[in-house]
């Protein structure tokens, strides 16, 4: 996530949950907090290790709902990550999106959890 490209913080909060946090940090409704999800190394977030700089080698997404209403988008599916020796998790995400007036798009929502796998 270089500056203010993907997610729309410089507007405020943004709801993100990502996939791999847990109590008491959740939720990153701020822009700090991402970047330590997605990079690591910010003292006041000790368990992120950096979402991003994992070694992914494939990342695929199946969009199962589409929406699209004026300036706003939202998307709800699945993530295939596929990790640096072939193993395979997939996520569960929810996207919302907005255009800008400059026509660019941000993320104002994003919420992703483990897929949930009911016992045998």
């Amino acid at each position: 996530m270089r500056g203010d490209q993907a997610y729309a913080y410089q507007f405020g909060a943004v709801a993100f949950k990502p996939t791999l946090t847990t109590i008491p940090q959740t939720f990153r409704p701020t822009k700090a907090g991402a970047l330590a999800y997605f990079v690591g190394g910010d003292p006041n977030f000790p368990g992120d290790t950096g979402f991003a700089i994992k070694p992914w080698k494939a990342c695929q997404v199946r969009n199962q709902v589409i929406q699209l209403q004026g300036m706003f988008a939202t998307t709800m599916g699945n993530v295939d990550l596929t990790e640096g020796k072939g193993a395979l998790t997939t996520v569960d995400m929810t996207w919302s999106f907005v255009r800008e007036p400059d026509g660019s798009i941000r993320i104002v929502l994003h919420h992703s959890s483990l897929a949930f796998s009911a016992p045998n």
